[in-house]
């Protein structure tokens, strides 16, 4: 996996627009619509990057403007519209230092988030399903748009799995730091004595790759099975076997969708998964020599957490890469993950910089 060019540059962006928008308005273009998604989609990219770099500019600008009237009339007034202004532009900076930091071909793609209980039972069915509220949360407050393509609900409480894609420019990249074994230590709601119970769910992040992906799958390494919709989705989701499993023999990777009624879009769906997933295994092949979380993943349990979620006996969230903390743990389930994400792309950049 190799860096995309670099730093953003202005110039080449703002060409590279103009010439969608000028191929975009030439006659016939919009004859075959399905053809220009892959366009539009980047035409949407170059404008929201462009749009961050000029809102930067302008609250620099604005910044620069309220400056120089503190300097001649400081009163309270001035004063309070120059933090109010600083706080802006702080925003917006941090926003674009993140940008900066997205060198990798796919860190701009869509996300396909996954998320499996592990060790302790119905306690890590509960928490997975608090990480999945944790990131449908992340995702409104960034805009992003989610997709559950797949769930599996628990047999008591919480969740067995969930897959979501989520769309939005640098959804890859924010949460793919995200992938590991998160802990939560509580008091288990699900415990009579009111005993403190240590639980473990995995998160897997991989890019979504659309059709650009090419990937030589065989019909004989394939198995396609049928069964029926479970979770939400009304009485009619369970009436027929529309869900679809999709298994590449030679790794036994599988790949599941059941979102939708019809079965042929939950399998065009379900190989889109598939091969996500089997050109990710093969990006992490590229980065195991600095990198190896993906082909020696570690037992979902003590000792290979990323992140531990403390609520009891006192209230902390621990990034164990970056040594990142967070006293305001409801704050954070909340889905105010943006610190904890910048700092470990910070970690992430040094390190390769050591490298």
């Amino acid at each position: 996996m190799r860096p995309s060019g670099g730093v953003f540059d202005y110039a080449e962006t703002k060409q590279r627009l103009d010439e969608i928008e000028k191929d975009l308005s030439k006659p016939g273009a919009w004859d075959k619509p399905d053809a220009l998604t892959p366009i539009l989609k980047e035409k949407s990219q170059l404008s929201t990057k462009l749009g961050m770099y000029d809102g930067l500019s302008e609250a620099k600008s604005d910044l620069d403007e309220w400056l120089e009237l503190a300097k001649e009339d400081p009163e309270e007034e001035a004063l309070t519209a120059l933090q109010a202004q600083v706080g802006v532009f702080r925003e917006r900076l941090g926003t674009t230092e993140l940008a900066t930091m997205f060198a990798f071909e796919h860190d701009k793609n869509d996300a396909i988030l996954e998320i499996h209980p592990g060790a302790g039972g119905v306690e890590s069915q509960d928490w997975a399903e608090m990480l999945l509220r944790m990131y449908n949360r992340y995702a409104e407050r960034k805009g992003f748009k989610v997709s559950q393509l797949d769930f599996q609900p628990g047999d008591e409480a919480g969740i067995k799995s969930v897959t979501l894609q989520i769309e939005g420019l640098y959804a890859y990249g924010l949460l793919k730091g995200e992938a590991g074994v998160h802990r939560l230590i509580r008091i288990s709601p699900f415990d009579s004595s009111g005993r403190r119970h240590t639980s473990f769910a995995s998160v897997d992040v991989y890019p979504d790759m659309d059709d650009d992906i090419e990937i030589d799958l065989k019909d004989e390494d394939i198995r396609v099975d049928t069964f029926r919709a479970s979770g939400p989705g009304g009485q009619s989701v369970n009436k027929t076997s529309s869900a679809i499993r999709v298994t590449h023999i030679p790794t036994g990777i599988v790949a599941q969708c059941q979102n939708e009624k019809s079965q042929h879009r939950n399998k065009t769906t379900a190989m889109r998964l598939l091969k996500a997933r089997l050109y990710e295994v093969e990006l992490k092949k590229i980065e195991e020599s600095r990198r190896q979380d993906y082909q020696a993943k570690e037992a979902i349990a003590w000792g290979s957490q990323i992140r531990t979620y403390t609520l009891q006996p006192y209230r902390l969230v621990k990034d164990h890469r970056s040594n990142c903390e967070n006293g305001n743990v409801d704050s954070f389930l909340d889905g105010d993950l943006d610190e904890m994400i910048r700092n470990h792309l910070l970690y992430i950049h040094a390190q390769g910089k050591k490298d």
